[in-house]
């Protein structure tokens, strides 16, 4: 700090950055989850986030970074603190609330939110800053005490013929489900097992109740990833799900397993025991990679022939007689037209197939990131007489991917932006940059789709149930998306309503170190 002549002192930029560094230090250091959205930018997204908030709502920075804090409702979008947040930062005002959220996993946590606008020098909001406190044990408590309140006004004998008969209904499912249940001690020795897992490892009841895990079947259970998700993994992480376990054993073969495990923590005699539930899913598993060698096989396969004929009619347009008749040179084009659609569906499969198998390369260059989606968007605006297409914004002139990939992914949210808004000629691309990611969002007006079909959407051969008796098509293009851009350590996203259109939006980090899990 220097004082100048007028008796006022100047920072150095020295200084200004020590502070800086101090504040950023402090916010990761933060129990708090601590968010900070521009309010500059279309749909106040986050462009910063501390440790503290990805371990509240379960999600990478990468998944985070560029999306509205609404994201964390997910389903859950009638709750009047919604609104009082909305209302807060159409005025740029202050709030506090407690609101329902759901991590990434879909577990609900109770959300202490203190959201405070930042304002510049003019006294214009320019971001909010949002602070949040995971308060759901508070929560739990205040229900677990009304729930005992209630209990305690009814008769014991009820309350006695009704656990009775809990008991002996949950005893009839386990005996009869189609999955192996084993319940542990902490020790992880075995209290119980059902009918299922006896018959699928081919064991008697006194062959494990009492044993130790690891010791059945003269030592066949002792298999190092189970182990190391009961010992490690299950105390840190409570519970796990679709934990893979493969193993060959002696009497019944190679198995590979889908093993589901909880730790009870309630108190009395119940606690810290471990239920475990076994999926054998041997078979299936081996049916989805005979798929995947079907379609790869099959792809290649059929990629030959049509070559060859996409060459053949490339002659008959090149040579086509200056007196062939109208109708002649319409099913040539025709012809054209569905075998370009043919060759697009077969390259698509391709790309499943690459996925699938770890195949999928990327060459990764550098490459003017913005006029690459301008001219990519020019070329659909060609071809499409029935849309019209605006781009706004700016990302970056310099991004490091593989472009290819980058523009099949653009094309092909833009050809659904077409094919599922018919009847709206309005499509939004807007560009921008958040924090160290640049977001592209592509806008339509048209059909929407249901929250439920959301969550499928980028699921393999998902197809929603009205589009797919209205529109052709396999349900890939949104999985090779969702691949390419995670391939390239980004995340891509859904925001639609039924009857008011979707944005479809994906971030990519420009710190080329991230990458992806």
């Amino acid at each position: 700090m220097n004082k100048l002549n007028n008796g006022e002192f100047s920072f150095s930029h020295e200084t200004i950055n020590k502070d800086f560094e101090l504040l950023t230090r402090a916010l990761d250091a933060s129990i708090s989850g601590i968010v900070i959205t521009d309010h500059n930018l279309p749909d106040n997204p986050i462009i910063y986030c501390n440790a503290a908030f990805e371990q509240i709502s379960g999600y990478d920075r990468k998944e985070i970074i560029g999306r509205n804090c609404r994201f964390l409702q997910q389903n859950d979008r009638n709750q009047p603190e919604r609104q009082i947040v909305r209302e807060a930062i159409i005025n740029g005002l202050d709030c506090v609330v407690e609101i329902r959220n759901y991590r990434k996993d879909g577990t609900l946590f109770w959300n202490e939110l203190y959201m405070s606008a930042i304002k510049d020098a003019f006294g214009n909001t320019t971001h909010f800053i949002g602070v949040q406190n995971d308060i759901s044990r508070r929560k739990k408590a205040e229900l677990a005490l009304l729930q005992h309140q209630e209990l305690m006004e009814r008769r014991i004998e009820e309350r006695t013929r009704i656990i009775k008969e809990s008991e002996e209904y949950l005893a009839s499912i386990v005996s009869t489900v189609r999955e192996s249940l084993i319940v542990l001690d902490k020790s992880h020795s075995v209290l119980s097992v059902n009918d299922h897992f006896l018959k699928t490892f081919k064991v008697s009841l006194n062959e494990t109740e009492g044993k130790v895990l690891y010791e059945l079947g003269n030592g066949q259970w002792n298999i190092e990833r189970l182990r190391q998700m009961l010992e490690n993994v299950l105390p840190t992480n409570n519970p796990v799900e679709d934990f893979e376990v493969e193993h060959d054993f002696p009497h019944i073969g190679r198995k590979l397993m889908l093993v589901n495990a909880h730790r009870i923590e309630l108190e009395g005699d119940y606690k810290d025991r471990i239920l475990i539930a076994i999926e054998d899913i041997t078979d299936r598993r081996e049916i989805e990679r005979r798929k995947d060698d079907f379609l790869s096989i099959a792809s290649h396969e059929l990629k030959t022939p049509l070559t060859t004929v996409k060459g053949y009619v490339q002659m008959m347009n090149r040579y086509m007689p200056e007196n062939a008749s109208d109708k002649f040179k319409s099913i040539v084009d025709k012809t054209s037209i569905y075998v370009e659609r043919l060759n697009n569906l077969l390259s698509e499969l391709l790309d499943v197939s690459r996925i699938q198998t770890g195949n999928i390369e990327l060459h990764k260059e550098l490459f003017d990131f913005d006029r690459v989606v301008k001219e990519t968007v020019e070329g659909i605006q060609t071809a499409t007489k029935t849309h019209q297409i605006t781009v706004i914004g700016k990302a970056t002139n310099s991004y490091s991917g593989d472009e290819s990939h980058i523009v099949q992914v653009i094309s092909n949210l833009l050809a659904n932006a077409i094919k599922y808004a018919p009847d709206s000629p309005e499509i939004v691309v807007y560009l921008s940059l958040v924090s160290n990611y640049l977001k592209v969002s592509v806008t339509d007006y048209g059909m929407g789709i249901s929250q439920e079909d959301q969550k499928k959407i980028f699921d393999r051969f998902f197809r929603v149930g009205e589009i797919q008796q209205r529109f052709p098509g396999m349900g890939i293009g949104l999985y090779v998306c969702d691949q390419i851009i995670k391939n390239h350590g980004g995340s891509l996203w859904v925001e639609s309503e039924k009857g008011k259109g979707s944005t479809f939006s994906f971030t990519l980090p420009l710190d080329e170190t991230e990458v992806p899990e």
